[in-house]
């Protein structure tokens, strides 16, 4: 500080509670219904600070039973959260309740966990602020409580303007109940199915037994009320405890889709990071299907919200699931996360265990693993375009699905091919359009990997870079040697004259002698050509059309081809329709072709026809 600078005042900033209530009334939670889950985590941290004590010793530890009971009473128009828990002193009530940010939660961690363990506590609430969104819904709010230490009971009450008044209070029983008057314009929230839908969002898995009693109905006498939670979810048991049933079960009641999800995740990571958690891979109904997942967030078994980006990456948001991190970073609403190395980590982690259980599935159950290749292969070929790591982690469990229905994968398939064409992967994207070529290759024992979406021939794109030496090409894109006979190969100077003058400038001309005597010509199209013209036509930067870069192959082996070179010398014109109607049949096996080129096909056949 400059010397010459000067203090003249210090302290500490106040709040006029006139105006801070509004704000709080309005603008606290993104979301109203927010409030039960606050004041419902309240009722289970004093439950847990109770049990706490008893652990402690502070407190003799009984069998006594613990519950959280919400109860709607329609016809007085409250609503009444009340626990067993801990309960509070005169004193405790005024200093936490009439204190806006004075968490009580944060002072018992602090008494008696120590700074360094309030993480594992398993205590909800930390920035005492949750108690007053029960304002956004209120006009008066009334609390009613007695402190375990056998205190006189208190009773507080407040109105939406932030005046209190505390009164000596008749009640016998240690705990605390919370009793809210539902302002006017809120009445929606003295609705059954309302309340009971937001305890289903946000309280199924608290860890304290919640009932719900609606005091417009009496309980049967002869019916023992069942929690509307379950305290024990399967996320906090070990992978060992649970069933595969139970993995399936757990699915459908959480996101109520009776498909089988493919296969699960149970997370159980401890120190550093401590967080669990259960993610599934779903069954799409087919591959128009939304791809959107939904893994659902929780602090301490309590929702928080649904498909928090920074924890899991964008490029496996087809995941379904539960993830509970008691040691995030949330702000004051708890939606939203705080970027720091935490949550980084928490995703890498998932990240890892994600590979980790292909690589397992691959290794250890091939057959289920290839059965689902199919559904999985596109986000996991759009994960190792999106991330290195990731696909460092997973190269040895990416298969290829062949046009025989086998699955290989890639490693496997590159040693096989060292004796007939190493380093180069054959592709189809069409097994119908594409079956000449795919037939003449299977002939020689060249296996064809099947790439019928359009991310599999980008994801070739990009193991060519990642695996160097690897090509990818597509079956009519190269004549593998493979393919080729040993006959002597003959180059007609009639069929070349005759071709030449059908082809024009657009197709390269060339003979060559193949294996398979059935096959009179092919048309290929180079890969750099054909992925470019894919790319353009990707990116809305052409019309496409065919590929200018293409080879008509003649097959000096092919009866078809002699007789067609003695039809050139004989009758050139005849010899022009032939070569004419061959390149049309040889394009039919490379594109489909348009309203114009099948008319004019027709056309031609139809003329041949007519001069048998």
């Amino acid at each position: 500080m400059n010397n010459q600078e000067k203090t003249f005042a210090k302290g500490g900033i106040s709040v006029d509670t006139e105006h801070i209530f509004p704000i709080i009334k309005k603008w606290l939670y993104s979301e109203k219904d927010i409030f039960l889950r606050e004041i419902v985590s309240n009722a289970a941290d004093a439950i847990t600070k109770l049990r706490r004590l008893s652990s402690l010793g502070v407190r003799e530890a009984t069998e006594e039973s613990y519950r959280i009971t919400v109860t709607l009473d329609a016809e007085a128009g409250t609503l009444t959260v009340e626990d067993n828990g801990i309960g509070m002193t005169e004193e405790e009530l005024t200093k936490y309740l009439c204190n806006i940010a004075l968490s009580g939660a944060v002072d018992f961690i602090r008494q008696y966990e120590g700074e360094n363990e309030g993480s594992k506590n398993g205590i909800i609430g930390h920035f005492g602020l949750g108690f007053y969104s029960v304002f956004m819904v209120s006009d008066r709010v009334e609390v009613d409580t007695k402190s375990y230490t056998d205190a006189p009971a208190v009773r507080w009450l407040c109105s939406e303007s932030g005046e209190y008044e505390t009164f000596a209070s008749d009640r016998t029983e240690r705990g605390t109940a919370v009793i809210l008057h539902i302002a006017e314009e809120e009445k929606e929230y003295l609705s059954v199915s309302k309340l009971r839908a937001m305890l289903e969002k946000y309280c199924a898995f608290m860890p304290e037994e919640i009932y719900f009693v609606d005091a417009a109905k009496e309980e049967e006498a002869d019916k023992t009320p069942e929690p509307i939670n379950d305290t024990h979810p399967l996320w906090q048991k070990q992978p060992s405890e649970v069933t595969e049933e139970e993995y399936k079960e757990f699915y459908r009641k959480i996101f109520a889709d009776y498909r089988e999800p493919l296969f699960h995740i149970h997370i159980n990571a401890d120190y550093p990071l401590n967080f669990k958690g259960i993610l599934y891979f779903p069954k799409l109904a087919n591959e128009y299907e939304t791809i959107e997942g939904q893994v659902k967030l929780y602090y301490n078994q309590v929702y928080v919200a649904d498909n928090i980006k920074e924890i899991i990456p964008e490029y496996l948001l087809m995941l379904k699931g539960v993830v509970d991190c008691p040691e995030l970073p949330l702000n004051v609403s708890r939606s939203y996360l705080q970027t720091n190395t935490y949550v980084s980590k928490v995703s890498a982690h998932i990240v890892k265990k994600v590979a980790d259980k292909l690589c397992a599935l691959c290794a250890n159950e091939r057959e289920r693993y290839a059965a689902i290749w199919r559904d999985i292969s596109p986000f996991i070929e759009y994960a190792c375009m999106k991330d290195k790591k990731f696909y460092d982690r997973v190269n040895g469990a990416l298969l290829l699905t062949l046009t025989d229905g086998e699955s290989v994968t890639l490693s496997d398939y590159l040693e096989s091919a060292k004796e007939t064409h190493e380093n180069k992967v054959y592709y189809a994207t069409d097994k119908a359009l594409q079956a000449q070529y795919i037939a003449m290759f299977e002939a020689q024992g060249i296996k064809v990997a099947l790439f019928d979406r359009p991310i599999d021939t980008q994801f070739a794109t990009l193991m060519e870079q990642y695996r160097e030496g690897v090509k990818f090409l597509r079956v009519d894109a190269d004549v593998a040697d493979a393919l080729k006979g040993d006959g002597e190969i003959s180059e007609s100077e009639e069929l070349k004259r005759v071709f030449g003058e059908v082809l024009g400038e657009k197709v390269t001309l060339k003979f060559d002698a193949l294996k398979d005597e059935s096959v009179p010509a092919i048309l290929n199209v180079t890969e750099e050509s054909r992925r470019m013209e894919e790319m353009m036509r990707f990116y809305n930067m052409g019309e496409g059309g065919f590929p200018t870069e293409s080879t008509l192959i003649l097959n000096t082996t092919s009866p078809l081809i002699e007789k067609l070179e003695q039809t050139a010398k004989e009758d050139e014109e005849r010899a022009k329709e032939m070569a004419s109607y061959l390149y049309k049949l040889s394009m039919l096996s490379q594109k489909k072709f348009s309203a114009e080129e099948m008319q004019g096909f027709m056309k031609d056949s139809f003329a041949l026809l007519m001069k048998l």
